[in-house]
């Protein structure tokens, strides 16, 4: 079986919907979780902060390599199309959400996140350093590059590679979100040129056989462990090591996953990205404001609450962007998730 040929494969979208999950997870987990006044009596916030910490490696490299395999066809066409297709509905989609949440954040003055206070900081956020949704100014300056550099994919991707260990070394300013507009640009690339990797090479970025699934799983587990206990974040080289190899054990995962009942949501779930990323930071700052005022006395000294509570207000927030999605697409609002000019709606971020 070869999973990485066709168009489109059932492990890639669950490997999507899986990352999409743990990007709302990772800012109910920091922004609301963490914020909260807990009185426990056990270490059950440290241990939800640490775990969304060891995902990083896993979560948005694992996405932005799927989105690079979905591209790569697009890669063979004229520049023109390219433009018309994705660069320009992407920065379509920063521009019109970039000022949808800044007037949403005014609402909610003290969720912790960047909010631009002025014409200049707006176009700031626009450009060189990307506010909550760089991932869409990301993916539209990829496309370009990779587009660019289609042939000479070899000398591209070691350019990433450089810039992405040089970026996570702190040896290049790195403001905001910034970090992730130049460190992921390696694995984007990656993704356009999977199909053309050698077989046993692929094998390993994407394993679907059972030994070398559990042995990337394990690597990476081993590999995460080390980062973690030895503070290595800014050595030379670790984070995009870690990135290569959080892949395997993701698309690992995403494989097995896939081949269960579980996949089917998940794989569903992976082609509506789209609105659960643009919608699901407000809804979060929402969800904040409430539990701020709940999370008091009695609740606040709640350890099976506290267990669960950064999973099922994570479950809670994708279901209501999928939920508001509908509405405002049946209302007429679709220009929210795709550029007025496309002949068919964007309904992932792929």
């Amino acid at each position: 079986m070869n999973e990485v040929r066709a168009p489109r494969q059932q492990w890639a979208d669950v490997a999507k919907g899986t990352c999409i999950v743990l990007v709302v997870l990772w800012h109910v987990t920091r922004k609301d979780y963490l914020a909260l006044d807990w009185d426990l009596g056990a270490p059950v916030t440290g241990a939800w902060g640490t775990a969304s910490e060891v995902l990083l490696p896993v979560r948005m490299p694992l996405f932005f390599l799927i989105s690079g395999l979905f591209s790569a066809r697009l890669l063979q066409r004229s520049w023109p199309e390219v433009w018309r297709r994705r660069v320009a509905p992407m920065l379509w989609l920063l521009v019109v959400w970039t000022l949808l949440h800044t007037l949403l954040f005014r609402l909610t003055p003290g969720f912790d996140t960047a909010v631009a206070d002025d014409p200049v900081g707006l176009l700031v956020q626009l450009t060189v350093t990307p506010g909550n949704l760089w991932y869409l100014l990301a993916l539209g300056l990829y496309v370009a590059v990779a587009r660019a550099t289609r042939d000479v994919p070899h000398a591209a991707l070691a350019a990433a590679l450089v810039l992405s260990a040089v970026a996570t070394a702190g040896l290049v300013p790195t403001p905001g979100n910034r970090y992730g507009l130049l460190t992921n640009l390696v694995w984007f690339l990656l993704g356009t040129r999977l199909t053309s990797l050698p077989a046993g090479l692929r094998a390993w970025v994407v394993p679907t056989r059972r030994v070398v699934a559990a042995t990337a799983i394990g690597a990476f587990a081993v590999a995460a462990a080390a980062w973690q206990a030895l503070g290595a974040d800014g050595w030379l080289g670790v984070r995009p090591a870690l990135g290569l190899l959080g892949i395997a054990a993701g698309a690992a995962v995403a494989v097995a996953v896939a081949r269960t009942r579980a996949g089917s949501p998940l794989a569903a779930l992976g082609r509506q990205t789209l609105p659960v990323y643009v919608l699901h930071l407000p809804l979060v700052a929402l969800a904040h404001a409430v539990s701020g005022e709940l999370i008091t006395g009695a609740t606040a000294r709640s350890l099976p609450l506290a267990a669960v509570y950064p999973v099922v207000v994570t479950a809670l927030v994708v279901g209501a962007c999928l939920a508001l999605h509908r509405m405002l697409v049946r209302g007429g609002a679709s220009w929210l998730f795709e550029a007025p000019w496309s002949r068919r709606r964007v309904v992932a971020v792929s």
